[in-house]
């Protein structure tokens, strides 16, 4: 799976990479058609303490999954956003799931109705 991080405005260091990276990979494992990955971090300029900001695209196989977290630390914004995906991941894979199930059931049932017939 192929992840780009891009930082706003600053440098993002050696470990926020590789602390997003290593989260990331747990979510290419969990479907199997994840191709790959954008992340933009972006500091928001505000007297508030929650100002780091982290948006994910993750690139899936016939669909683009997005969520954006505002946190104290880019870590925690990071572990919000992908449990977010985590979601909409099963979502998408339940809703696969369902319909391919639901395809079968037609099928074997004109199976029977055509074997009824003869």
């Amino acid at each position: 799976m192929q992840i780009n991080i891009n930082a706003v405005h600053f440098k993002a260091d050696k470990e926020l990479e590789k602390f997003i990276k290593g989260k990331l990979e747990k979510v290419g494992k969990f479907h199997e058609n994840v191709i790959g990955s954008d992340i933009t971090l972006k500091v928001e300029n505000t007297d508030k303490p929650e100002n780091k900001i982290v948006e994910i695209r993750l690139k899936i196989k016939g669909n683009d999954l997005i969520s954006s977290k505002q946190c104290k630390t880019f870590e925690e914004a990071t572990d919000l956003a992908i449990e977010a995906l985590r979601r909409q991941l099963k979502k998408v894979k339940d809703k696969k799931t369902s319909k391919r199930n639901k395809l079968e059931k037609n099928k074997k049932t004109e199976e029977m109705e055509d074997a009824e017939s003869l």
